[in-house]
């Protein structure tokens, strides 16, 4: 069954103009009208979202998936009734987080089916019966596939293979989460979180407060227990920033080790799908179900033929005897960052040896020469790749990159808030395979971003020498959300670690680590990661030091803290 896409949220209009042009057919299936273009208000979430929702005692926030299959294989718990706690604190709470993009029509009837399942003994995975959210670039049957942009409402595609996989180990696909617009690969002074379809993503933290990075929704989504677990994207810090920005767990693989088909691209060079969760073992127990070989997806081939897919298997003594090399700033970067946040830092450092580590401080080589070659690379590839998807998704949407420019011409929401510099950038540019210096260019930061972590990596002569992995800052404090036609600025992003790992296409895991912001009120995450191919490894590095720190706090939506200084040059995570 395939039904129009509604988001969920209700938003306050600016204009008469702009709310009569956002109006969606009735026909759509969704708990309430809304007015989807709009930034949130900020207003604050009521009593009934103001906390997690108990079902016979048990707390949302806390409960991981083997506790949660341990009680639906007893009879004290069924898919039914989890997923309508789901969806009942998607109705508490999604109208002022706008996390949650549409909801699947189908969901109770695909969990009582789980139910059932279950009852013949026949439960088909990990996953049974746990609900999920797909980011809105994910494809499924059951919904189109917008990434956030009103030229793709009518799109109608099958399932990604991510999707199938889900599926297949019995997930229950809620619904979609918001992201930013085509994945924050818009305009230059993009805000995170918002998108013509969903609106603003809030952070359930503050709810002024920006969620970053383009799998904004997944991140806030799974924060304030609007699913289990969720799919996020990443091309450069999309899954790891929002994953620091709210407090989970963000786990971005290697590239390779989970399909691609089916998920609106930016670039075959970087983009990855992988899980967001609150806790390490149910972001371990999605990789388990995502990872493989999908024919469609050469990336795949290269899965090594011996390499251990049981990530769920976590050893939380793994921090003991490692060598963790620590990512330490420049006094650029200082200057840059707060102190607060430098703290948590610290302590999260003081952690990792606390747990058995040796601490090695360490910094990056190649980083300017890899930022420099980036962009211009990811603009060609971002043409040439999405051209190729939307060429072959059905639908009634427009079929190429430049047929996107043009509708967004058109919209009265689409440009709203925020310009398309960067679609407009990509469709200048000549597709790498026309292209030689672009090519080089890919190949280039390619071996720089891998040498950046290998020699980093190999300390010394011996093996005894080298680092088990690398450990830096995820994220600063959230910033205040804004938009640069209202307000003369956008996202205020200050510091990241992302950029050699996606380069790389080597694994990268946010982990909470503390809090910091104006009274200590914002999330601050660690991200591990190391050599390719390790995504077990720093599975159970950052499921020690989740153990170890027991940093995560469940939100607590508050209106507002105050504001920010804002820096001058925000770069946006995509």
């Amino acid at each position: 069954m395939r039904v129009p896409v509604l988001p969920l949220r209700r938003r306050a209009a600016v204009t008469a103009a702009l709310a009569a042009a956002l109006l969606v057919p009735a026909s759509a299936t969704a708990a309430a009208p809304s007015d989807p273009g709009q930034p949130g208000t900020g207003a604050g979430v009521d009593a009934a979202g103001s906390g997690t929702l108990p079902i016979r005692g048990l707390d949302l926030d806390a409960l991981t998936i083997p506790e949660l299959q341990a009680r639906m294989d007893d009879g004290s718990l069924t898919a039914v009734q989890l997923t309508t706690a789901y969806l009942a604190r998607i109705a508490a709470v999604n109208d002022d987080l706008g996390a949650v993009l549409s909801i699947n029509p189908e969901a109770l009837r695909d969990a009582a089916a789980s139910d059932r399942a279950r009852q013949r003994n026949q439960a088909r995975g990990p996953l049974e019966g746990i609900p999920i959210l797909l980011k809105d670039n994910v494809d499924t049957e059951q919904l189109p596939t917008t990434a956030g942009s009103r030229a793709l409402l009518d799109s109608r595609p099958d399932d990604a293979e991510i999707t199938r996989r889900l599926r297949d180990a019995g997930a229950i696909v809620l619904g979609k989460a918001n992201l930013s617009e085509w994945a924050n690969f818009r305009g230059e002074a993009s805000s995170s979180g918002w998108s013509g379809v969903g609106g603003q993503t809030a952070n359930p933290y503050v709810l002024d407060r920006n969620p970053c990075g383009s799998s904004s929704g997944s991140g806030a989504g799974v924060a304030a227990s609007l699913a289990q677990v969720a799919i996020g994207t990443e091309t450069d810090g999309s899954i790891v920033c929002p994953a620091g920005a709210n407090g989970v767990v963000g786990l971005k693989p290697t590239l390779g080790l989970v399909s691609r088909t089916g998920i609106v691209p930016i670039s075959a060079e970087q983009d990855t799908a992988g899980p967001m969760a609150r806790h390490a073992v149910d972001a371990a127990l999605m990789l388990e179900v995502l990872a493989g070989a999908d024919d469609a997806d050469a990336a795949t081939a290269e899965i090594p033929a011996d390499l251990a897919t049981d990530f769920a298997d976590l050893d939380l003594d793994a921090l003991e005897g490692a060598r963790i090399g620590v990512w330490t700033l420049t006094a650029e970067q200082a200057a840059a960052v707060d102190d607060r946040t430098e703290e948590v830092f610290a302590a999260a450092v003081k952690q990792i040896e606390a747990a058995g580590a040796t601490a090695v401080p360490v910094q990056l080589a190649y980083q300017e020469e890899i930022g420099a070659g980036e962009f211009p690379a990811l603009l060609a590839e971002f043409k040439r790749d999405l051209n190729a998807y939307l060429a072959a998704t059905p639908g009634d949407h427009p079929k190429d990159l430049a047929g996107i420019i043009e509708f967004n011409e058109q919209d009265p929401v689409e440009l709203a808030y925020f310009g398309q510099e960067l679609l407009e950038q990509a469709q200048a540019t000549t597709v790498p395979e026309e292209d030689a210096a672009i090519r080089e260019t890919r190949n280039r930061i390619r071996d720089l971003a891998r040498a950046s972590i290998d020699e980093v990596l190999a300390q010394g002569a011996g093996p005894e020498d080298d680092l088990d992995a690398i450990v830096g800052l995820t994220n600063t404090p959230a910033w205040q959300t804004r938009y640069e036609y209202l307000d003369g600025e956008a996202d205020a992003f200050v510091y990241a670690t992302s950029t050699p790992a996606a380069v790389a296409g080597y694994p990268n895991i946010s982990v909470p680590a503390g809090f910091a912001g104006i009274r200590d009120s914002l999330p601050i995450g660690v991200s591990f990661f190391g050599a390719r191919w390790d995504d077990a490894q720093l599975l159970d590095i950052a499921a020690d030091f989740e153990d170890q720190a027991a940093a995560r706090e469940a939100p607590g939506y508050l209106p507002t803290v105050g504001s920010d200084p804002q820096p001058d040059n925000p770069e946006p995570a995509t």
